[in-house]
């Protein structure tokens, strides 16, 4: 039978090493290098006896306990007045008595004493030591071990490191734990009751179900009083629970316990970073449909602004046409052509100098309104773009903190990013050469000087006044130049239908200009902004590109984990039904 056992736990060793060797290959792909020690630790120790790791405070009296429950002949662990466990000890069955320092911070004993051979023990520094390595390296065994011995002393049980402590072991580990009170030989029966049941009362609040407390006096074992002592009951907690052949499954089972506890602390934390993602992917997608929104409702105000320019670019063309179709009549011409003879203002060149002058002085006053206010509204659509972006940047979500216990990395880069972001935009709005498009103005009319007086975000006003400006007057100029070199022409009323013609033509071909001139140049600039202002996401983007295929490949490995874990433990209990 005995044969049979062993084979079972050897195989089911193996398969755990291997389970162990694809959790350290999650940890790393995790970056999670304290996992990684800890599961690097957990495969170096598969193969060691079912450890007790022995806690409490300095002069607990863990060392007696200790000496005590061994039953040696021998002081296994110094006990001295002042405290002396100023490193682990971890005692392991051997044929000789040795001592073999490991590092400055580790030893292991070896003795000669059967029940080593099932089980080891490691005596640790106090948990309220003041060496912060000890405490360290305290934490470092506890993932490893199977039994958490935690040892008060039973005059009080109660100092708050200790408590503390406990909440580290089972909260991020899940071990099993059992209590004992030390020196009870120093209190009266009902001082200990009550403090047992104190130390039950302050488990159960820490959410431990039928916590297990054991009350001993080292002093009595050592003297020979085996049945008032308490160690009897101890050691038949451990034969019933531990050895007796149990011990190398429970090891076993413990190991898997440990690397499940692992697993589920990287879903924990893989959850969170999900999370985020899905967050800053949310986000991203709402920063560029306000773009894509507030570049329509920017291209919609230079509609109107280009709508009520040619308007008011049609009232006064169309003002000129009719009083050049009235003035060039017959009746018209024919009296102009009488008088004419008796005053030199009333000849048909003098007319059409008053037509072109006052077409454009309609062109000026009728133009000059509507651009003031339109372009002011489509700055104003413009310079908001810019600062609802800024806004969304600002109050963009962060769940993943750099103080979590898992991927704290990839959240202190990512708040790395997000500041910078932050800090960028804002630094990118102050600046008015971002907000400039010499394509837009390239003879510098006029443009440059007024943009030179402008700051950030408010320089867009100029831009925009100084192009629909320039763009205006540039065709409308072009209009009146070839007016007047077609009324330079004009002699008779006989080319009246050619004069209308060409006339027409040139209205046309002005306002057809304008429409395409503006609307073109202030387009492309607020698309040339949107442009600049997405480029500020640049590191963003990139960030949340890495983010997708690292959560694509940790999610793979980690369900390949979750399943050869689900199978280990369900193999596992078929094995342990049977002890």
């Amino acid at each position: 039978m005995n044969n049979i056992i062993n084979q079972e736990v050897y195989v089911f060793r193996a398969k755990l090493e291997e389970l162990a060797k694809d959790m350290h290959h999650l940890t790393v792909l995790v970056n999670h290098d304290e996992l990684s020690e800890t599961v690097s630790v957990l495969r170096n120790r598969i193969n060691e006896p079912f450890m007790f790791v022995i806690v409490g405070e300095v002069k607990a009296g863990k060392s007696s306990f200790i000496n005590a429950l061994l039953d040696s002949d021998r002081e296994i662990t110094k006990v001295a007045p002042q405290p002396m466990t100023d490193t682990i000890q971890q005692i392991v069955y051997g044929e000789n008595e040795e001592v073999i320092v490991i590092n400055p911070f580790l030893k292991k004993i070896t003795q000669p004493i059967d029940i080593l051979k099932e089980i080891a023990i490691v005596d640790t520094p106090g948990t309220n030591t003041i060496v912060e390595k000890h405490q360290q390296i305290t934490e470092e065994f506890i993932p490893s071990s199977d039994l958490i011995v935690f040892v008060f002393e039973s005059k009080n049980p109660y100092r708050q490191s200790a408590w503390d402590f406990l909440d580290f072991i089972k909260d991020d580990w899940k071990k099993k734990i059992i209590f004992v009170l030390q020196q009870k030989d120093l209190m009266s029966e009902a001082d200990l009751t009550i403090n047992i049941n104190g130390v039950k009362e302050q488990a159960e609040k820490k959410g431990m179900n039928h916590p297990i407390v054991f009350a001993v006096s080292a002093k009595q074992e050592q003297e020979g009083m085996k049945s008032e002592s308490g160690f009897m009951e101890v050691r038949q907690y451990i034969s019933k629970n531990i050895t007796g052949g149990k011990a190398p499954y429970l090891k076993l089972d413990n190991i898997l316990i440990t690397l499940s506890n692992i697993h589920d602390r990287i879903v924990t934390g893989l959850e969170i970073r999900k999370k985020q993602y899905e967050i800053d992917k949310a986000f991203r997608q709402d920063i560029s449909e306000s773009l894509d929104q507030q570049e329509n409702r920017s291209g919609k105000h230079v509609d109107m602004l280009v709508e009520n320019i040619v308007n008011a670019y049609d009232q006064a063309t169309g003002k000129a046409l009719s009083e050049l179709d009235h003035g060039l009549s017959f009746p018209v011409m024919l009296k102009r052509s009488f008088t004419s003879i008796f005053s030199k203002k009333s000849t048909l060149k003098s007319w059409l100098q008053e037509v072109a002058s006052q077409l454009e002085n309609d062109l000026n006053n009728e133009l000059r309104k509507k651009l003031t206010d339109g372009s002011g509204d489509v700055a104003e659509s413009i310079q908001q773009m810019a600062k609802i972006i800024q806004l969304k940047v600002q109050n963009s979500q962060t769940i993943l903190r750099d103080d979590q216990d898992i991927f704290s990395d990839i959240a202190e880069r990512r708040n790395y990013i997000m500041t910078d972001l932050q800090n960028t935009f804002n630094q990118f709005l102050e600046k008015s050469e971002n907000f400039k498009d010499q394509t837009l103005f390239p003879d510098q009319s006029g443009v440059s000087a007024n943009i030179a007086t402008g700051s950030g975000l408010a320089v867009v006003g100029l831009i925009i006044a100084g192009v629909t400006h320039g763009a205006v007057f540039d065709v409308t100029g072009g209009l009146l130049t070839a007016v007047g070199i077609l009324f330079a022409g004009i002699t008779t009323m006989v080319k009246k239908n050619k004069i209308m013609s060409n006339f027409n033509l040139e209205i046309r071909k002005g306002k057809d200009k304008l429409q395409t001139d503006i609307d073109h140049q202030l387009k492309q600039y607020i698309s040339h902004l949107r442009k600049r202002i997405e480029d500020n996401f640049s590191r963003f983007d990139e960030m949340m590109r890495q983010e997708e295929k690292q959560l694509a490949n940790i999610q793979i490995e980690f369900d390949k984990m979750g399943n050869k874990l689900t199978e280990s433990r369900t193999e596992l209990d078929k094995l342990m039904r049977r002890i």
